[in-house]
């Protein structure tokens, strides 16, 4: 890749951008895990990125989105939105290369990720969910300050970034069984993850999972276009996975690669966690814990070389304890 190619914000994620994502973050953090965990009598694996610093594999974007900055937008920072995995993603890379961070967070975000995004060093501003328009707030400051806007998922550098995980998943799953994953199950609000993931396992069969009510990947996907979450969507744990509109970048790899998309019930999500937790010893974030619950459910089909990712463990202590506890 050319410089001038990497510095273009209009660019296309790709296979390439993801590989050298992953080549950044592995100069500084070690693998996460691929947990064995066997269901009815079948073994899958679980990439544990909820063991990452933050909790969540939004470290990875954040890293290699803020290392890819020139000097001058440095110097102006950079103004993000998220309701708590990709704000402390922003937040650890920022403080690491000295980069001023703003922040745009819901109110109703979990506690814990709002006081760990502070405790990062990062400008938090709240905003009401479903009044505010978090893109627009994140313009706006942006245009005054001359900073950079990195997106949660709609970001070339953001999917490349989350796509290491891909990479490692391939690595791992070569090493302990001797061959590639050929089905992937990955949670989902934007699609970064999913998206990224697919771009580096082009054989394997892609689903993608969400709550039910905020499945509008799902809906996408089935009706070849875009299109948002219905109106008055319900209440959700899952404030991970809690967006309104799926973007072209995300959508367009995800279509491309024929994925196929679930969505899961409070319930299922409340069971995968206190299995997570019983089986594998993982305190895990209901967002986290959908693609876990679409195979235990069975909505999800399991193969032999079926990965699945659970995507954070960011919860509020009294939450998880009420959760495990039912």
């Amino acid at each position: 890749m050319t410089e001038q190619l990497l510095l273009d914000p209009t660019r296309k994620p790709s296979a390439a951008g993801v590989e050298r994502a992953a080549g950044k973050v592995s100069d500084i953090l070690p693998k996460t895990p691929l947990l064995p965990l066997t269901v009815d009598g079948q073994t899958i694996w679980c990439k544990a990125e909820c063991l990452q610093p933050i909790g969540a594999f939004k470290i990875r974007g954040g890293w290699h989105r803020l290392t890819d900055l020139t000097e001058e937008q440095r110097k102006c920072g950079v103004v993000a939105f998220s309701s708590g995995n990709h704000a402390q993603g922003v937040a650890w890379a920022a403080e690491r290369l000295g980069v001023r961070a703003t922040i745009i967070m819901p109110a109703d975000a979990p506690l814990a990720k709002l006081e760990n995004t502070k405790r990062l060093g990062a400008e938090v501003i709240t905003y009401d969910r479903l009044a505010d328009s978090r893109e627009e707030l994140a313009a706006e400051l942006a245009g005054e300050r001359g900073a950079v806007v990195v997106p949660s998922f709609d970001d070339p550098w953001i999917i490349e970034g989350q796509g290491s995980t891909g990479v490692e998943i391939r690595e791992q799953m070569m090493a302990q069984v001797g061959a590639p994953p050929d089905h992937l199950v990955a949670c989902c609000g934007g699609g970064g993850l999913a998206s990224g993931i697919s771009l580096v396992n082009p054989e394997a069969a892609i689903t993608v999972v969400e709550p039910e009510g905020w499945d509008d990947m799902k809906r996408s996907l089935e009706g070849g276009s875009i299109v948002p979450v219905q109106d008055n969507p319900p209440p959700t744990e899952c404030d991970a996975l809690q967006t309104l509109l799926v973007s072209p970048l995300t959508f367009d790899v995800l279509k491309a690669r024929n994925a196929n998309a679930v969505a899961v019930t409070k319930a299922e999500v409340h069971h995968a966690m206190r299995v997570a937790f019983e089986k594998l010893r993982l305190v895990v974030e209901p967002g986290g814990a959908v693609a876990l619950a679409a195979i235990l459910s069975g909505k999800a089909a399991v193969t032999d070389r079926t990965v699945i990712t659970i995507s954070g463990g960011n919860v509020d202590p009294e939450r998880f304890v009420a959760i495990i506890g039912a």
